[in-house]
């Protein structure tokens, strides 16, 4: 097994690699006590060459190996590869491309949702994975040979998957469907992490404009908080104290240290003048520059047969063709479906469109139906009634 912490031999190694078709790549990392993902562990394999990559070895610089990963010529092959990519994103300032990820791929491919890399192996190499060092500590060094065999297995085993996918996409003629969402995945826009949006992940059920200015500024603080500390949000403030503050908008030190989880040496320190500070600008934004409560799609009155029938078609449409049914609507999507035939979601977009959209558009406007024949379901068309003379 090959452990690499020099330079020297990195450029070795992406040398030979250089000239390869395609490169496997997995990373081992931690992220429970920051806010950025800390990189303890490379994997890469070629056709030949497989080695783990000591990222925290002092002496070794990646330039070669981001090289390699801006070469596009070479496709870069991962599995689930969401958190991966946001790694290089935020270590290089750019997204490695051209990339194949198998986990997307196989939901193409009919291999059911969000299948795991070791379910995915023994599916289709016959092999079995050992995850007994999966909640490792990947930061420790020396790092023991189980755990070294464990990381390579993640990428050994990957280019047998990848060539064996790559051939069912050509076969099926399915292969313009992973490029849709590879562009996701390779896209700046997916991983950049913009503080004055955060609020928009917090989950609070209130409308109120000025409770949501005065959140919308703490959470914005917050986050730059958290990325500048790079310590997990939380770790500044919990989401349910973003909440108390916002509703009870304290304008002092005193005021403040009555908040939950708050207490006065807190109040009186440098995170509570600025919480404090946060809440001052919510409070006097302009009325016409008050957020908006993020817009809520939900499907008309009565929608729940409708919404029933989508969700059986989407089934039958998905089981005829072989692919996961999260790969072409959520839940979400069928209810914006039912509630608007223009609504923004996927599933009414390119093949999407072709395999699933076109057909509840139609069931929505009564022209086609689901008809039943034993355990077999079926889609027939409805002719319009003839009006009469």
């Amino acid at each position: 097994m090959t452990l690499i912490a020099e330079t020297a031999e990195l450029e070795a190694l992406c040398g030979r690699l250089a000239d390869a078709d395609f490169i496997t790549v997995d990373t081992e990392f931690l992220r429970d006590s920051t806010y950025w993902p800390k990189l303890c562990l490379l994997q890469v394999a070629g056709p030949q060459d497989v080695a783990a990559i000591d990222t925290l070895a002092p002496n070794l610089d990646l330039s070669p190996l981001l090289a390699l990963f801006d070469d596009p010529r070479l496709m870069k092959v991962l599995h689930s590869a969401r958190q991966d990519m946001e790694i290089f994103f935020h270590l290089n300032g750019r997204l490695p491309a051209p990339v194949f990820d198998t986990q997307v791929a196989a939901m193409v491919c009919g291999f059911g949702e969000s299948v795991g890399y070791d379910t995915l192996v023994r599916k289709m190499t016959g092999a079995h994975v050992d995850k007994s060092s999966r909640f490792t500590d990947w930061s420790r060094r020396p790092l023991a040979e189980r755990q070294l065999t464990y990381a390579l297995a993640d990428v050994t085993h990957l280019r047998k998957i990848y060539e064996k996918l790559e051939r069912r996409l050509a076969k099926s003629g399915r292969a313009a469907w992973l490029e849709e969402e590879m562009a996701i995945l390779t896209s700046p826009e997916t991983y950049r992490l913009e503080p004055e949006l955060a609020w928009r992940r917090l989950k609070t059920r209130s409308n109120d404009r000025r409770y949501l200015a005065v959140l919308r500024a703490l959470a914005t603080w917050r986050e730059h908080e958290a990325q500048q500390r790079n310590v997990p949000r939380g770790r500044v403030l919990r989401d349910e104290q973003l909440f108390d503050i916002a509703a009870h908008r304290p304008a002092t030190e005193e005021e403040l240290a009555r908040s939950r989880g708050l207490n006065k040496d807190m109040a009186r320190g440098r995170l509570g003048k600025a919480i404090l500070e946060a809440v001052g600008q919510g409070l006097a934004l302009p009325d016409k520059d008050l957020p908006r409560p993020p817009a809520k799609q939900s499907a008309p009155n009565g929608a729940g047969p409708l919404m029933d029938l989508l969700k059986v078609l989407l089934k039958l449409r998905c089981d005829e063709h072989d692919v996961a049914q999260k790969l072409i609507a959520s839940s979400s999507d069928l209810e914006q479906i039912a509630a608007d035939d223009e609504a923004d979601v996927l599933a009414l977009k390119g093949w999407r469109y072709d395999l699933f959209g076109r057909d509840a558009l139609a069931l929505k406007r009564g022209s086609v139906a689901l008809s039943a024949a034993g355990n077999k379901v079926r889609i027939v068309s409805v002719k319009e009634p003839q009006e009469a003379d």
